[in-house]
């Protein structure tokens, strides 16, 4: 996701546009929400795919306003281990 710029559009999947890059982290892309305050961070999982300056969502407009991605991201929890990890693992 290093490619994406600030400014870009974001449109959702319905052709509504919902903002634009504002930041691109590792694993979300910090949008701002044209019209409305706040803003969203938009996991990379959502997009669906990223032509002429433009990031397409695979979702609605109105979906991705639900999605709860007001919050940033929690930073990943760090792997537990112990000998009770090894009594759960498949091989």
């Amino acid at each position: 996701m290093v490619d994406l710029k600030p400014g870009w559009a974001v449109v959702a999947n319905d052709g509504r546009r919902l903002g634009a890059v504002k930041a691109v982290g590792q694993n979300f892309v910090l949008t701002t929400r044209g019209g409305r305050s706040g803003d969203l961070y938009v996991p990379a999982s959502a997009i669906a795919n990223v032509r002429d300056e433009t990031l397409y969502l695979n979702l609605p407009k109105a979906a991705a306003e639900e999605m709860g991605w007001e919050q940033p991201p929690r930073d990943e929890d760090p792997p537990e281990t112990g000998r009770e990890d090894d009594l759960h693992r498949h091989v």
